[in-house]
């Protein structure tokens, strides 16, 4: 009955991470399309500094060992990439296709991590899993517009998924209880990664009025992120891992509402099989 009900906990924690994620998402996007997207990521990363440790001080968190903070350092860096990839890549294409192009990605990597180092799950659920990911898939799949890959930002959703997929597996190797601090640290590596990426390019460093919609993208993302670290201490990681990865769902909608983007009829059945896929996943 525990393990059951852990289970559930789990994969709702998996899913508010995912309507959180998909929400920042839209926010980032549209933010990349009045920065340059390095200069967005520094602006995500310090809001979402602020937001983790004025948590940590709220709940007075105890400071986790240097192989946790060693991890967390390790997954900020990788997120920094993901983040920025899927943020350029929504700012110049379709978000119908980049976000849930990167969730396709960043959903089975850790997939197949888990199948190897925790083996294979239950019949359904692996069901679940594939329905998931084909659903990620269908959605991702271009209309016949003549879109280029370019054009329509698929390239920057498979890096970006590469990205993400790296921090999810990452950031789960921190000790169990450790949740804000590791999240600070890892938006530490991100602003390092981000600053370094921004004068590379010879870019200023952005102003902190510059550009509101990237401070509430840092804070969005910094508020899933601790959404699903507490998911994957319920289940299995790609378990939680492909539950949180259906925030393409919220980013599409967002889309649909706010910038009447067009949303095919292959799309919504995608989104379909994604959540009957967790309903096996959920069994």
């Amino acid at each position: 009955m525990f393990a059951a009900s852990s289970h559930l906990i789990g994969i709702m924690l998996a899913l508010a991470a995912a309507a959180v994620w998909g929400s920042g998402d839209f926010a980032g996007g549209r933010a990349a399309r009045r920065s340059d997207q390095f200069q967005v990521m520094v602006l995500v990363a310090l809001s979402g500094i602020v937001l983790l440790s004025l948590l940590a001080l709220v709940f007075r968190e105890s400071l986790p060992s240097l192989r946790s903070l060693g991890w967390a350092l390790a997954a900020g860096s990788s997120g920094a990439i993901g983040l920025a990839a899927l943020f350029r890549g929504l700012s110049i294409g379709r978000a119908a296709v980049v976000s849930p192009t990167t969730a396709v990605v960043g959903a089975s990597i850790p997939v197949l991590y888990g199948f190897l180092t925790e083996g294979l799950l239950k019949p359904p659920q692996i069901v679940g899993m594939l329905l998931a990911v084909a659903g990620l898939w269908f959605v991702s799949r271009m209309t016949s517009t003549g879109e280029s890959a370019r054009e329509s930002g698929f390239s920057h959703g498979l890096i970006g998924g590469l990205g993400i997929a790296g921090f999810l597996i990452l950031i789960t190797q921190v000790e169990a209880g450790s949740v804000l601090i590791p999240l600070a640290v890892a938006r530490v590596a991100t602003l390092i990664v981000s600053m370094a990426l921004v004068l590379g390019r010879g870019l200023p460093l952005p102003g902190l009025r510059s550009n509101p919609l990237a401070l509430l993208a840092g804070c969005t993302d910094a508020g899933g992120n601790v959404l699903y670290l507490l998911a994957q201490q319920y289940p299995r990681l790609d378990i939680a891992a492909v539950a949180g990865s259906l925030y393409p769902v919220v980013t599409v909608i967002f889309a649909r509402i706010l910038l009447d983007q067009r949303v095919s009829a292959t799309q919504w059945a995608g989104i379909a099989l994604c959540l009957t896929g967790v309903a096996l996943i959920a069994t």
